[in-house]
């Protein structure tokens, strides 16, 4: 058995009953993985013939009368999926029915702030296809977007012109794109292979010089041993074989990919995963089925079938028994959060930690006596929720490795009956890659935790108790909502957006991507401080762990440079923590927004009197943390 017929047959047995497929077995189905499935089962369709009808019925079970696809299980305002349906039926030669008018009536929201532009350095007032409704343009929908269109016939269309356009303004001169932005404050953003490869696919048959550039940053992905990344490459420069470097690159990538395959299934904190198999598949598929990705350029130029261009996408009906139980529903949200109560333990302990190789476990644990009554953990389904940013193992990007161990023992030692580790970042996807590659998939694999891909994990529908983003509802991650203890994991960081990024900014990672997108922008444009109390109030955590051991100043969270603090910060009330904490960093928690929404809304304690504080003192360890210039300064210094 080749490894290409082994992938269809380990997503044949994957398939849900309904006929669809999770982001891996045993979830509930979504229109992503079962897309990808649905098209590398077509690759070899005779064994798979039940999947494949299964598959279809699922789909269109989905299916909204204005054309749309909408998840059954998830939130109804993505948009992203009906590009990807759409691009499955045209190239498997299906009835596209009014999918393509409603894409081309979907646009993308204009900013508010001209000057957003600039600081971005990308031209914001062209228009592509947001992850959700009312959203902004962002790279990977509008790529799907065009690329499903273009498929469709629908190539010349200004729409997909003016996609095209965006794609091509937003990548970097030297190869490759990020998720949406080229520069963010001044500093130019790192591409990202993903959304790379789907930019490339995208604009098959296009010329500019940007692209040339991104298929030699796709040929150097060769050096990865990861399974998403190869994948992606594959199915990318299949499509552009006449570029140089392409062909040789090609014919090692099959064997790449299956030393990677074969590495994953031996990884123990990985769990299986049917969008990577399925994405495998297709990709290995290339060398001796066909690639349904690549285009046909005569069939990408069609005209607009008639009546497609002006017909509107139907608006979601909306009677009045409907809004008088909407009222009637947030009047009861804003009743509870009026009557919510304060933590019963505001204290936060402050202990020394020197460095990493320090028995951090032993300090946890002192630090977790005075605060195990409040929060017990034996016998406790516990989730660890780090800060998992970037990949780059020497930048003080990232929880510490070495603290996320700690904390496992002290979990362990207290008797938890079982330990998760779960995250969901915003600035990459493939977080398996991030795990791996930032050092804590050692630590996984030595105390044998498993850990959840928050992004992909099947999301609750949870009503929002704040309700200061004006969005009803928040889709939260399973694994979160159904932990009796969450521990939020924070780095200890300056943020340029919110002053500073700790154990109630870390919560933005509780909330899957498949939903919010990358980088969960969504939640930025709503307000950072509206969405990280909001989050707070719908599923707070129990206790939070800062790592201050080395935290980062500047330019945070990303673009910072270290700052050795030399502390560890542990408490059950977030806000308090997170005041202590810029307390220690020399800032002003009332200018800190999402501090004094919390306050506000009862999350907990701001003031420093009604802060207990235990251990060292605040005093005895406090740095000046250096934050970023004011953003009208960066504006003025922003590169031509």
């Amino acid at each position: 058995m080749t490894c290409f017929t082994a992938q269809l047959d380990l997503l044949a047995q994957s398939m849900h009953p309904d006929g669809g497929w999770g982001y891996a077995p045993g979830q509930i189905p979504q229109l992503e993985p079962s897309c990808l499935a649905l098209l590398a089962l077509s690759l070899a369709p005779e064994p798979y013939a039940s999947h494949i009808q299964k598959t279809l019925a699922y789909i269109e079970r989905n299916g909204a009368t204005d054309g749309s696809y909408r998840p059954l299980h998830g939130r109804p305002e993505a948009i992203w999926p009906s590009a990807l349906v759409l691009f499955t039926k045209a190239v498997l030669q299906r009835d596209l029915g009014p999918t393509v008018a409603y894409l081309l009536n979907t646009r993308g929201r204009v900013p508010d702030q001209p000057e957003a532009g600039e600081l971005h350095d990308i031209d914001l007032n062209l228009v592509g296809w947001p992850w959700a409704e009312q959203n902004f343009s962002w790279v990977e929908p509008t790529a799907w977007a065009c690329l499903a269109l273009r498929a469709a016939g629908q190539g010349t269309h200004p729409r997909v012109r003016e996609g095209t356009r965006m794609l091509l303004d937003r990548a970097m001169d030297d190869g490759g794109i990020n998720y949406g932005n080229r520069r963010i404050l001044g500093k130019m953003t790192d591409p990202i292979p993903g959304p790379t490869a789907l930019m490339l696919l995208a604009l098959q048959g296009e010329s500019h010089f940007r692209l040339p550039a991104a298929v030699q940053y796709m040929i150097g992905q060769l050096r990865t041993d990861d399974v998403d990344h190869l994948a992606w490459t594959k199915l990318a420069l299949d499509c552009y074989a006449d570029l140089p470097g392409v062909k040789d690159a090609l014919a090692d990538l099959d064997r790449r990919l299956e030393v990677a395959i074969e590495q994953r299934h031996q990884t123990g904190w990985l769990k299986p995963s049917c969008f990577r198999t399925a994405l495998t598949a297709l990709a290995l598929g290339t060398t001796t089925r066909s690639n349904w990705f690549r285009l046909d350029p005569v069939a990408c130029g069609l005209t607009v079938p008639e009546g497609h261009a002006s017909a509107k996408p139907q608006a979601a009906e909306t009677g009045i028994l409907a809004r008088i139980g909407n009222w009637f529903r947030k009047f009861a949200l804003k009743a509870v959060s009026n009557l919510r109560a304060l933590p019963t333990n505001s204290a936060v302990h402050i202990a020394k930690a020197p460095s990493y190789g320090a028995d951090l476990a032993s300090i946890l644990q002192a630090q977790y006596a005075h605060f195990r009554a409040t929060v017990p953990l034996a016998g406790k389904r516990v989730v660890l929720k780090p800060n998992l940013v970037e990949w780059h193992r020497d930048k003080v990007i990232n929880t510490h490795p070495k603290v996320v161990a700690a904390v496992i023992e002290l979990c362990r030692r207290e008797g938890a009956a079982e330990v998760i580790v779960a995250e969901g970042p915003g600035h990459w996807r493939n977080v398996e890659y991030l795990v791996t590659e930032s050092g804590l998939g050692d630590v996984l694999k030595h105390y044998q935790v498993p850990f959840v891909d928050i992004n992909h994990d099947e999301p609750i529908k949870t009503p929002n108790i704040g309700m200061l983003t004006n969005l009803d509802y928040l889709y939260l991650s399973r694994t979160i909502v159904s932990a009796d203890v969450v521990i939020s994991l924070p780095k200890l960081k300056t943020h340029h957006w919110a002053g500073a990024t700790l154990s109630l900014k870390n919560l933005f990672g509780t909330l899957p991507g498949i939903y919010y997108g990358w980088p969960k922008n969504e939640l930025h444009w709503r307000g950072i401080h509206n969405s990280i109390v909001d989050i707070a109030l719908t599923r707070t955590p129990q206790l939070a762990i800062v790592d201050g051991i080395v935290g980062m100043e500047g330019d945070g969270p990303l673009n910072g440079t270290a700052k050795p603090l030399g502390a560890l910060i542990l408490g059950h009330d977030l806000v308090a923590v997170d005041a202590t904490c810029a307390r220690l960093m020399r800032l002003d928690p009332d200018k800190i927004g999402y501090l004094v929404l919390g306050a506000m809304k009862k999350l907990g304690r701001m003031k420093e009197p009604e802060i207990p504080q235990l251990g060292e003192s605040i005093e005895s360890l406090a740095q000046p943390f250096a934050t970023v210039p004011h953003l009208d300064e960066l504006r003025m210094k922003r590169p031509a």
